[in-house]
C-alpha cells in the first residue's frame, strides 16, 4: 500500500474519533505484533482502534538486532516447524517490503573440518527445511579465501568458513509501515495515548480509558469502546493483564539485548561475522554504512523500562568477543560512537537460561476476553498477527476477508529492486518515497517534516531514533543533525524557541545516558 500518510498532529480530533464508536478491535501496543494486527484486521474488513502510550515501535520494536532471521538457529535447538516459519516469513518481508529486507552474507568461522562438516549439515537441513533457492544457498571458504574476503578477521586458528544468506531491516520502519498501512484502511492509530483503565460491560472487556501523554499537551482522556481487546503491549504484556484480571499470573521472562556501534574504519569488515563470546553464545558483527554494530547480550531484567540502559559488563563481554576475532587493533570504549539496549518478552520457561528460552510466541485469552500475545519474533510478527486475527474472527462470530498480508506491498514496498542497489540509504529507509525526500533536499530537514507530516512523529526523540535510524548508525549518533531537524519540525508542530531548545536536548541527554557505560569508570557516579 502507498500514499499512506499518517499526520497525527490534530489530537482533539483523534480524541473525538477514539471515543466516537464502538470498534470492532482495540489494540494495546504500537510496537510490531500491534502493527501487524491492525493492518491485517483492517486489511479483513473490520474497524480498528490502535493506542501506544509512548510513540510507535519506541519500546522492543526499535531496538532488535535488526535482523530478519532465517530460523538457522532453531534448527540446534530441534524446533523444526519454527525454522520453516522463519524461513518462510523471510520471504515474504522481502516481498512486500523489499526496501526493508537487504541480503548480507553472514560468515561462520570454523576451526577445523569437522566444525566445517557439522556447519554445512545444519545449513543442508535449513535450506531444506525453508526452501531456500539454489542461488541463496550456503558456501563454503578456504582459510585463504577468508582471509582475502574479510581480511580483518584473525584466521590463524580458523580451518576457514561457512556463508550463507540473511536479512537486515529497519525494524522501526517496519513497524510504522504496518501502521500506516492499517491507518490507510480506515484504522484510528495514536501514538502518546496511554491505557488507564480496562472497561467492563458485566464479565466482559468492553473498552478502555486512555489518556494523552504527548509531552506538553493539554490533558485529554476519553473512553474507548470495542468489541475486541488485544494485548500486544510487549514487555508491558502482564501489568495489562493485571488491570483485566489483578490475579493474573505473570507469564513474561524479560531479557535484555545490547547493541553497540563503531567507525567502521576501525572495523573494515564487509559482511555479517559471527563470533563466540567468552560463554560461548554466538554474537556478531554487522557492516552498515559508515559503522559496524556488535550484539548482543541477553540477561535477565526485572522489570520492563522504556529507555533500558547499557552496563560496562555489556560493553567489556561485547569488545572483548570483538577483541579474540579480529586482527585489527582491539576496539576500545572509545571508538564506540552510539548504543543502544532492547527488552525481549519472553514467555517464561522455568530453569531455562535467558538464550534458551523459546522464541516462539503464546497467545491467551484472558478470563474477561481479552486477548493477550507474548514471546515471537521479528521476522514472524506477520504470521503472529495472523493467527492473533484469526482468534479475532472466532470471537466475533464472523469471518472478515481472506489475509492478504503476504501479498500486499506494505509503504514503500512497491519500489524498483534496481533503485535500491544504487539509492543508498533514503532507498533503504523509504523505498519508493525516496524520491520525494531527495526531492525535498533529502537531509535531516526534509526527513523531519515527512516525519511529521506522513510517518506521525510528534517529538524530536521520534524522528531521531525511530524515522532516521541516526541516533543508532550516523558517526555521531545523530546529534550533528538534530537542530536541522528540529529547525524543519518546530513550526509544523508548533513549537516556541524554547521547546525546540528542550527537544534537542532532551536527545542529548538519551545519547548520554546511554554512552556513560564507556566512560572511565572512577568518573561514573
Amino acid at each position: 500500500m502507498t500514499g499512506a500518510s499518517l499526520d497525527l498532529r490534530d489530537r482533539d480530533g483523534l480524541f473525538d474519533a477514539l471515543g466516537a464508536r464502538t470498534f470492532d478491535v482495540a489494540i494495546i501496543g504500537g510496537g510490531i505484533t500491534g502493527a501487524g494486527v491492525a493492518r491485517d484486521a483492517a486489511l479483513r474488513g473490520f474497524s480498528v482502534a490502535l493506542v501506544e502510550a509512548r510513540d510507535f515501535a519506541s519500546g522492543t520494536s526499535s531496538r532488535s538486532s535488526k535482523m530478519i532471521h532465517g530460523g538457522l538457529r532453531y534448527l540446534a535447538q530441534g524446533d523444526l516447524a519454527l525454522v520453516r516459519e522463519a524461513a518462510s516469513e523471510r520471504g515474504i518481508v522481502e516481498t512486500i517490503a523489499p526496501h526493508l529486507a537487504r541480503e548480507t552474507p553472514f560468515v561462520i568461522p570454523a576451526r577445523n573440518a569437522g566444525a566445517v562438516a557439522k556447519l554445512r549439515a545444519g545449513l543442508w537441513t535449513f535450506e531444506k527445511l525453508g526452501g531456500v533457492p539454489k542461488s541463496r544457498k550456503h558456501e563454503v571458504w578456504s582459510v585463504a579465501e577468508l582471509r582475502e574476503r574479510e581480511p580483518a578477521i584473525d584466521a590463524r586458528d580458523l580451518a576457514g568458513a561457512v556463508v550463507y544468506p540473511e536479512y537486515l531491516t529497519n525494524d522501526a520502519r517496519l513497524t510504522l509501515a504496518n501502521v500506516r498501512g492499517a491507518a490507510a484502511l480506515g484504522a484510528v492509530v495514536a501514538n502518546y495515548v496511554a491505557v488507564e483503565a480496562i472497561l467492563f460491560d458485566g464479565e466482559r472487556a468492553s473498552g478502555l480509558e486512555i489518556r494523552e501523554t504527548l509531552p506538553g499537551s493539554p490533558e485529554r482522556v476519553t473512553r474507548l469502546s470495542a468489541r475486541i481487546i488485544v494485548n500486544a503491549a510487549g514487555p508491558w504484556v502482564d501489568t495489562v493483564r493485571a488491570m483485566e484480571s489483578p490475579a493474573a499470573p505473570r507469564r513474561l521472562k524479560l531479557t535484555r539485548g545490547v547493541h553497540l556501534t563503531a567507525p567502521r574504519e576501525r572495523l573494515p569488515i564487509d559482511r555479517t561475522i559471527i563470533m563466540t563470546a567468552a560463554d560461548r553464545r554466538g554474537v556478531f558483527a554487522v557492516p552498515k554504512g559508515e559503522v559496524v554494530y556488535l550484539g548482543t547480550t541477553d540477561t535477565f531484567e526485572p522489570e520492563a523500562r522504556t529507555w533500558p540502559g547499557i552496563t560496562w559488563e555489556d560493553v567489556d563481554y561485547l569488545l572483548a568477543a570483538a577483541t579474540a576475532r579480529f586482527s585489527t587493533p582491539p576496539l576500545t570504549p572509545g571508538d564506540i560512537v552510539s548504543g543502544w539496549s532492547g527488552m525481549r518478552p519472553l514467555v517464561g520457561e522455568e530453569g531455562k537460561s535467558a538464550s534458551d528460552i523459546s522464541r516462539r510466541d503464546e497467545l491467551w485469552t484472558g478470563p474477561a476476553g481479552m486477548l493477550s500475545i507474548a514471546g515471537g519474533k521479528l521476522t514472524a510478527y506477520r504470521r503472529m498477527a495472523e493467527r492473533v486475527v484469526d482468534e479475532i474472527e472466532k470471537a466475533l462470530g464472523r469471518k472478515g476477508a481472506p489475509c492478504r498480508t503476504a501479498v500486499e506491498p506494505l509503504v514503500g514496498g512497491d519500489v524498483d529492486p534496481a533503485a535500491l542497489a544504487v539509492g543508498g540509504r533514503l532507498a533503504e529507509l523509504y523505498g519508493s518515497e525516496a524520491p520525494a525526500i531527495v526531492a525535498a533536499g533529502g537531509g535531516p530537514a526534509a526527513e523531519a517534516a515527512h516525519a511529521v507530516e506522513a510517518e506521525g512523529a510528534l517529538t524530536l526523540e521520534d524522528w531521531w531514533a525511530r524515522r532516521s535510524a541516526r541516533a543508532w548508525f550516523d558517526l555521531d549518533g545523530g546529534l550533528g543533525a538534530l537542530a536541522a531537524a528540529a529547525e524543519a519540525m518546530a513550526p509544523r508542530l508548533n513549537w516556541s524557541d524554547g521547546r525546540r531548545t528542550q527537544e534537542i536536548e532532551a536527545c542529548r541527554r538519551l545519547h548520554t545516558d546511554d554512552m556513560a557505560a564507556l566512560q572511565p569508570r572512577e568518573t561514573q557516579s
